[in-house]
This record gives C-alpha cells, sequence and structure tokens, in this order.
C-alpha cells in the first residue's frame, strides 16, 4: 500500500505545475504534500536552496500570468524504496511547453524523500537537476 500511496502522492506533485489545454494549476498544493520545513534545492550552475514558499509562488505566477503555458512535466521512470516509515524516490523527467512565446522540450533527474505522517506520505525534501 506504501507504494501506491507515494505514487499518488507523486503524481500529484507532478500535476501542480499542469497548465496544458487552459487547466487552472494549483501550485499552492505543493504546501499540501510536503512538510512546511521541506528543503527544497535546485542544481545545476546555480545551486539554490528554496523554501517551500520561495519555491511556490514565482511558480504560481509564471504558469497563471502567461509567460509558461502548455506546460506539463512527468516522470518516465524512477526507484522507490521503502524503510518503515521513510521512502527515497529517485527518477527521470520530462517537461515540454512554450515560455514566453518559444516551444521548449526537456528532462532531467528529481530525488524525493518521504516521510509517512497521521495524515499520510509528505515530501520531506527534493531536489532536481535538468539536463542541459
Amino acid at each position: 500500500m506504501s507504494k501506491s500511496e507515494i505514487d499518488a502522492v507523486t503524481a500529484e506533485f507532478f500535476r501542480a505545475f499542469d497548465n496544458r489545454d487552459g487547466r487552472v494549476v494549483d501550485v499552492a498544493r505543493i504546501r499540501r504534500l510536503v512538510l512546511p520545513s521541506c528543503v527544497i534545492v535546485k542544481t545545476g550552475a546555480e545551486l539554490t536552496v528554496y523554501t517551500v514558499d520561495e519555491f511556490v509562488e514565482p511558480r504560481q505566477r509564471l504558469l497563471t500570468e502567461g509567460r509558461l503555458t502548455g506546460f506539463s512535466e512527468w516522470e518516465t521512470s524512477e526507484r522507490t524504496d521503502i524503510a518503515g516509515d521513510i521512502a527515497s524516490r529517485f527518477g527521470e523527467y520530462r517537461k515540454s511547453g512554450i515560455m514566453d512565446g518559444e516551444p521548449f522540450e526537456g528532462g532531467g533527474t528529481k530525488t524525493i524523500q518521504f516521510v509517512r505522517t497521521a495524515e499520510g506520505w509528505r515530501i520531506a525534501a527534493f531536489a532536481w537537476y535538468d539536463r542541459p
């Protein structure tokens, strides 16, 4: 049961950014999926560590104010290890959309750390690497 619950949280995480076909995004739902002090890290040329608000707010604007349209992101493969009330997921993903009028595609790797709480599985930390 735990794996299917983690799969569901992960799928909801990716859906939070989907604004294809006029969908109204709710990036704020990320706050319901993560612990309040979740650690969020973007790797690459500029390492950036975000609080939940620092991560959510600019993405909500980007996806609702017209700069990024037709966007979606999805897992293409994953490995999830579960030990009691902790779990770690390592996965590849793809993404596509239109940024400032220009179509783009990309992908990379995400790692997500989960903990089981009284309300179910929540994300304690996640980090990602976008392939150049």
